[in-house]
């Protein structure tokens, strides 16, 4: 069977069957990847047997809540910041802004909301994990600063997992909302976080062990950065020195993207941050692009945790 056969098939099945009204953008979708479906079936001589063991895998994906591990895990994720930085390009969308990259699928919304400090963690791994100071400013390309510009931040604890999915841990723990002040600044007194490993018994590490791949995240914290005037950034910063950095399963880790923790030991900085122990440090501050007509928009209307 051809292309052209296909295609005729798919549209006698999906499109001349129907009676009712019709979304002509689902419609179109659809009838595409049905078209592209039935071709690689017959491409690739793929049997019943493995049609339905796929069908199969999709239900264990979505019984497991995975699909959003899954959708990183095998690039699609990055494939669409990818696309959308081409989309940037081409409509002309200032350049120098801080690079976005993936969400991933453990942002929980309704953290608590501060202006210029919070403090992250619920003291729990005061004593097991590391201290962390994160602080920057937020700016446009052009290095004018924006106060009042909502920084999100969320990341793993000591063990590399998350509040609200880790049911361990106390409600909104390492989950923050804090606006920068009238300098543009935001401060966050947190714990080091650890990367984390895809579920060794879910679906989606089965998949991936087919493939032949690992399912590891290297450390890091991730960011939703808004500002009036200025388009949404979705990114995350990935902490140098981890053994995953460049080998990321979610292929989250991009070039401007890597930060350094440096201990501080100095008496008078540990003092100045209301600490009695050496801490580490990170600065990391963002440059947002102008939102315009032409621009494309960085909303993605996606299902997410209510916290």
């Amino acid at each position: 069977m051809n292309r052209q056969q296909i295609d005729a098939l798919v549209k006698k099945m999906n499109v001349d069957t129907a009676t009712g009204e019709v979304d002509a953008r689902v419609q179109e979708i659809v009838v595409r990847l049905l078209g592209d479906l039935f071709e690689a079936i017959v491409d690739l001589n793929i049997t019943q047997t493995e049609l339905w063991k796929g069908m199969e895998y999709i239900a264990d994906l979505g019984q497991a809540n995975e699909v959003g591990l899954l959708v990183p895990g095998l690039g699609l994720e990055h494939f669409m910041d990818l696309l959308e930085d081409a989309k940037d390009e081409q409509a002309g969308v200032e350049k120098g802004g801080t690079p976005r990259t993936i969400e991933g699928p453990l942002y929980v919304a309704g953290a608590p909301e501060s202006v210029g400090f919070a403090r992250m963690d619920d003291g729990a791994e005061s004593d097991s994990v590391d201290t962390l100071i994160i602080e920057g400013v937020v700016t446009d390309v052009d290095g004018n600063i924006i106060p009042n510009a909502k920084v999100e931040m969320w990341h793993a604890n000591g063990k590399g997992n998350y509040s609200f999915f880790d049911k361990s841990q106390s409600d909104f723990n390492l989950r923050r909302t804090i606006y920068t002040d009238e300098n543009g600044s935001y401060k966050a007194q947190t714990t080091m976080p650890v990367g984390y490993g895809c579920p060794p018994n879910g679906p989606t590490q089965a998949l991936l062990t087919l493939l032949g791949r690992h399912g590891q995240r290297p450390s890091h914290v991730h960011y939703f950065i808004t500002a009036d005037g200025y388009r949404k950034l979705t990114t995350q910063f990935n902490i140098e020195g981890d053994k995953y950095l460049w080998e990321d399963f979610a292929f989250g880790t991009r070039e401007g993207l890597v930060v350094t923790a440096v201990d501080v030991t100095d008496e008078a900085q540990i003092k100045a941050n209301n600490l009695n122990k050496p801490f580490k440090h990170i600065r990391f501050d963002f440059k947002l692009t102008r939102d315009t007509q032409t621009a494309p928009s960085t909303e993605v209307d996606r299902r997410r945790a209510q916290g």
